[in-house]
């Protein structure tokens, strides 16, 4: 199942400056894994925000639930979720 998922990030600006850099490193790691694994085939930054647009390519609502809630960054970011469904008009669609 196919979800295209918009993740903005809101990290407090008081936030220690060490704290931040281990959580960032945390993330992008949590984050190239599930990219290696094909979970999360596309990510694309949002110019002018600190935002991105993803699309997750995984089995169930649940299993994305569990990835999403995952992110180290999570309890700092607004979530939207969005299910795609394959376009009868796409080309390479079989």
């Amino acid at each position: 199942m196919l979800y295209h998922v918009h993740m903005e990030v809101n990290l407090p600006t008081d936030m220690d400056p060490q704290e931040r850099t281990e959580l960032l490193s945390r993330e992008k790691a949590y984050s190239q894994g599930l990219q290696h694994d094909g979970k999360w085939p596309h990510i694309w930054r949002v110019v002018g925000e600190y935002a991105n647009y993803s699309v997750f390519d995984v089995d169930s609502n649940d299993e994305l639930h569990q990835i999403l809630s995952g992110l180290p960054l999570y309890p700092y970011m607004t979530i939207r979720v969005t299910p795609l469904a394959q376009h009868p008009s796409d080309i390479r669609a079989g």
